[in-house]
């Protein structure tokens, strides 16, 4: 689900304004990886970016804002859906993707931090759902097209059958801190398929 640049500030346009943004969002991502959302503080990304105090706190307002911006940023730079050709691939695909994501050093680390900020502030916890419902919407579009090669029974919800394929992985990474790994993540990818062949999926009411 999440096929992302390892940094918040690579191939974004030029100008100034462009710049600056690039250079507070890789701030802002370093300083989460080191210090996590309660040690991130609009002082020091400024500091580090480069960039003078006043400028941060006009623009983001707060260290949630900047959180926010960063989500958004890392979600325009996602990949879009796998196409393989069956829908047995593209869960596969879309599983190794969020494994990819969750175990690179950055990345796993930005999630770990933004997950922890959204169970005590609200506008992380928007950011966060703001990410995760574009990125799922993505991939949902999978299951529609299995749906129309009748890979898939009608009716099967696409958003619920790409949260079920990623869940496992994230139940790993920030509740049992069990190993993340290629095998976790294709098992994954089976069982959902399976669950979604035989009607799990299925929206009620669903013709």
């Amino acid at each position: 689900m999440e096929q992302l640049s390892r940094s918040a500030g690579t191939v974004r346009p030029g100008g100034r304004t462009a710049r600056v943004r690039a250079a507070v969002l890789d701030a802002t991502q370093d300083e989460l990886v080191e210090h996590g959302f309660h040690g991130l503080t609009m002082d020091q990304v400024a500091a580090r970016a480069g960039v003078g105090k006043t400028t941060v706190y006009r623009r983001w307002g707060s260290t949630a804002g900047l959180v926010a911006d960063l989500m958004t940023e890392l979600a325009n730079q996602s990949s879009p859906h796998a196409d393989t050709g069956s829908i047995e691939g593209d869960l596969r695909a879309n599983a190794l993707s969020v494994l990819g994501a969750l175990t690179d050093g950055r990345l796993g680390a930005t999630f770990q931090a933004v997950i922890a900020a959204a169970t005590c502030d609200e506008q992380a916890a928007q950011a966060l759902h703001t990410f995760y419902s574009r990125r799922i919407g993505e991939w949902a579009h999978v299951v529609e097209l299995a749906v129309k090669r009748g890979e898939l029974p009608a009716g099967t919800d696409g958003m619920e059958v790409i949260r079920a394929v990623s869940a496992p992985l994230y139940y790993r990474l920030v509740v049992s801190r069990e190993p993340l790994t290629r095998e976790a993540a294709e098992r994954s990818a089976a069982r959902t398929l399976a669950a979604a062949k035989a009607g799990a999926f299925v929206a009620p009411g669903a013709a």
